[in-house]
């Protein structure tokens, strides 16, 4: 699925911003957009995940010109609908065309609000007509504010601007573009040569993701999953490049250290979804346990596996409650990818910065290092340990790892060219400039070895 809409072949806009604003307004209240699409007609989700998607990408600039044109708020299902409009009538980026005419979106808006609320159609006609009458004085009023100019919450532009000094603005700006969508080749059924020229003759473009994800594909454009040619039968899966990169650290060699031999046995501790399960058994035969806290979630994982006709012990239980599910053999290497802010992943993911509060980063930090604290002692001598979150925050990275290393006597830290670290979702040299669109999410990747 696209995340542009296409305009001829969409349901009516009118219908389509009656679930949009329901979508934002439900986010501005702290509900994830996965859950509110959920409950969305299904004839109107994909496009309305993509015009939600859209609007949560500017909210900052909308609710500064909302309040600039209108002081008072309007009730919230009035208000979700206005900021909505503002963001489908915000000036496009250069080389960009809106998605509708300004005609059609105050004639459509203005009809959903005689829907939803008759009394303020007149109201909502009216700001927007006075948005396009001063559109340009009033964006460049707005964006001296940093939420408006930036499009996320103040405090989250302050938290990247300490962590990351020289970036934060290309970092902002790389969360605001659209994500590729990259595909990860099934080791066992190919690679990504192979699997380049199966696209080619399907029709559909796509580039290698380079070096450092060697089965890692790139679509020139993103579309349904059904389109890519043996998908049912687990030739390939959807996974972010650097999402990737977790199963060859924990299960390969890397820079002098060996593979894992056949039968390994492995955690993967926070498994749910499942690709990065579904992975490490794509590149070993391994005695895997598959855990989640979550037990819903968990399913998922099964199903992935199912796909891809692949299998593993699957088991809901908390990580950090070793009592209840651990048999007390020591584990040849463990994956804690661990629950995190998912600051790295906004573009694909724009409601997270709207849903996430300052306190959410010490709190999940303090579970993370419950876990790494919980998880350590199941590892073998001589094991290794991957800990990886989605998250640019150092609280949930380079600082959570050098507190442990503090802590923990027996750990040493195994740097891995290109990998360890945190990973930003930045263009090559550094920048998110020039329509360009990093392969890679942000993350953070530490490869701990226990010592004898």
């Amino acid at each position: 699925m696209t995340e542009k809409p296409n305009p001829p072949l969409s349901p009516p806009l009118q219908r389509l911003m009656l679930q949009v604003a329901d979508a934002v307004q439900a986010v501005r209240s702290g509900r994830s957009l996965t859950e509110v699409l959920a409950r969305c007609p299904a004839e109107l989700r994909p496009a309305t995940q993509a015009l939600s998607f859209y609007v949560l990408r500017l909210l900052g600039g909308a609710e500064a010109a909302r309040a600039l044109l209108a002081p008072k708020a309007p009730p919230p299902k009035v208000d979700s609908l206005l900021v909505s409009a503002l963001a489908l009538l915000w000036p496009c980026a250069p080389g960009t065309a809106p998605l509708y005419t300004d005609h059609t979106v105050v004639d459509q808006v203005v009809s959903a609000a005689r829907k939803r609320a008759p009394a303020s159609a007149g109201f909502v006609n009216a700001v927007l007509r006075r948005f396009l009458r001063e559109r340009a004085t009033i964006v460049q009023a707005v964006q001296a504010s940093e939420p408006a100019a930036f499009n996320h919450p103040q405090w989250w532009i302050a938290q990247v601007r300490a962590d990351w000094p020289e970036h934060w603005q290309a970092i902002l700006q790389a969360n605001n573009q659209h994500p590729p969508m990259t595909l990860r080749v099934n080791a066992r059924r190919g690679n990504a040569e192979s699997y380049l020229a199966r696209l080619a003759a399907a029709g559909i473009k796509a580039t290698a993701a380079g070096a450092l994800a060697p089965q890692a594909l790139v679509l020139e454009r993103a579309l349904p999953v059904g389109l890519l040619p043996g998908f049912a039968d687990g030739d390939v899966s959807v996974q972010d490049a650097a999402a990737q990169l977790a199963a060859p650290l924990t299960v390969g060699a890397l820079g002098g250290l060996p593979a894992l031999p056949a039968g390994a046995r492995v955690l993967d501790a926070c498994s749910a979804p499942g690709g990065k399960t579904a992975h490490l058994l794509e590149l070993a035969d391994l005695d895997l346990l598959a855990l989640d806290s979550d037990a819903a979630r968990l399913a998922r994982v099964q199903d992935n596996l199912t796909r891809l006709g692949s299998s593993a012990r699957t088991l809901a239980a908390d990580a950090r409650d070793c009592a209840a599910w651990w048999d007390g053999r020591p584990f040849d290497a463990i994956l804690l990818d661990a629950p995190c802010s998912a600051s790295g992943i906004v573009r694909r993911h724009p409601d997270v910065r709207w849903l996430r509060r300052p306190t959410d980063i010490a709190n999940l930090a303090a579970i993370q290092t419950e876990l790494l604290n919980a998880l350590w002692p199941t590892l073998k001598p001589g094991g290794r340990l991957v800990y990886a979150t989605c998250s640019i925050f150092k609280a949930e990275g380079e600082k959570q790892i050098d507190a442990f290393l503090q802590r923990q006597t027996d750990a040493k830290r195994f740097d891995v060219a290109g990998v360890s670290g945190h990973l930003l979702p930045l263009t090559h040299n550094g920048e998110a400039a020039g329509g360009q669109t990093s392969v890679l999410d942000g993350f953070y990747y530490a490869l701990l070895i226990k010592n004898f």
